[in-house]
């Protein structure tokens, strides 16, 4: 139950301040439970070499008053809390070296005991790297694998709707804030599909806690500790991609690059983890082959699809010019470009721009002489 004591010693624990999640781990394995932990004496607590803000907090109780209206607002907004102790705690994030105690979920929390795969990259991706990021997503999702994200701008927006796009793919989305905070804002409709049962939302992070800099590394950590693996599309140098690609390394996942222009800065991050022994990913194969036999046993198989179900999924993930031009193609016969203006009703530019796109998605394929043809999937 939500409103239960334990739940409520949880809260109270991430309220006290300047704790963290390795403190408050030291103190449930010393007194067995966080209601135990308000029920002991200062100087129990100081001798444990807590900070004295920490120390004088909890002994005051004070966090446990706080945690009460917390409990309210979290049952306010339909949102689910998952601890260390409960049985649906992810059991591949409680393996990392400093898992957090108390997880906010909105959506659908089954999603945290499937396999997944994290895809993650710039905030200011090139049109390819959009490209890579949703044929990616749409991909593995269409395989049983959850796609996990940070629900950032960019890449991680564009792997989620891509998951989503799969017509039967589930994602989770992994905040640097509260679970009652949108962030980006143009990312509400996203959120709410999200939360709404079609993935699940988490945080660590108490509600109304706002998106500054210092989460999102501290967030990066719960997304390599929740995947197999983490795939990274695009980054810079400084990427907080590269955080999360060495997180993953640490925890003993597999590391994925997707390879880009030399050129581009944004393919600096993926170009270093490829040189460091990181997988180059062209596409869905590449991620699924390096996952344990186990996992690939219980993916689903492309050869279940009917030719009629792929058609509709790819259909499904097509909007405007691409969708138009997709259905006035066929695998039998190519159609030149001239015939395509003609037939769609679209400027030159804008059905070069759409084949370009369907062809970087790998669903047709551009033959001699601007001759065009539907790839078979």
């Amino acid at each position: 139950m939500l409103d239960s004591p334990s739940h409520l010693g949880w809260l109270a624990l991430g309220l006290v301040p300047g704790l963290g999640s390795r403190n408050a781990a030291k103190l449930v394995s010393t007194f067995g439970e966080p209601d135990a932990v308000f029920a002991a004496s200062l100087t129990e607590l100081e001798a444990l070499g807590l900070k004295a803000e920490a120390a004088q907090a909890i002994h005051s109780r004070e966090p446990l008053g706080r945690a009460e209206r917390e409990l309210a607002r979290v049952k306010a907004l339909d949102c689910r809390l998952i601890t260390w102790n409960d049985a649906r705690y992810p059991r591949l994030l409680r393996e990392i070296y400093d898992p957090p105690m108390l997880l906010y979920v909105r959506g659908n929390p089954a999603l945290l005991e499937q396999h997944a795969i994290a895809i993650v990259g710039t905030r200011r991706p090139t049109p390819y790297g959009n490209q890579m990021s949703e044929r990616l997503g749409r991909d593995l999702a269409a395989r049983r694998l959850v796609v996990v994200s940070g629900l950032a701008r960019g890449i991680d927006s564009v792997a989620h709707r891509g998951a989503l796009a799969s017509g039967t793919g589930k994602t989770i989305g992994v905040l640097g804030c509260g679970i009652d905070v949108v962030y980006p804002k143009e990312n509400k409709k996203l959120f709410d599909q999200m939360s709404g049962g079609d993935g699940a939302i988490l945080t660590e992070l108490p509600t109304g806690t706002p998106p500054t800099p210092p989460n999102f590394p501290v967030r990066n950590r719960i997304i390599a500790g929740l995947a197999l693996g983490v795939v990274v599309v695009e980054g810079t140098e400084h990427s907080g991609s590269l955080i999360t690609a060495r997180l993953a390394m640490e925890f003993g996942r597999e590391v994925y690059g997707v390879p880009g222009n030399a050129t581009q800065p944004a393919s600096y991050g993926p170009h270093q983890l490829i040189k460091q022994g990181a997988k180059l990913v062209t596409g869905w194969e590449d991620v699924v082959e390096e996952l344990p036999t186990t996992v690939r046993a219980a993916l689903e198989p492309v050869e279940t699809a009917t030719a009629d179900e792929r058609a509709k999924l790819v259909n499904e993930s097509l909007f405007g010019p691409q969708q138009m031009l997709y259905g006035l193609l066929s695998a039998d016969e190519a159609r030149h470009i001239d015939d395509l203006v003609e037939n769609s009703g679209l400027s030159s530019s804008e059905t070069l721009a759409a084949l370009f796109d369907l062809e970087m998605k790998g669903y047709i394929r551009q033959l001699p002489g601007k001759q065009f043809l539907k790839v078979m999937l």
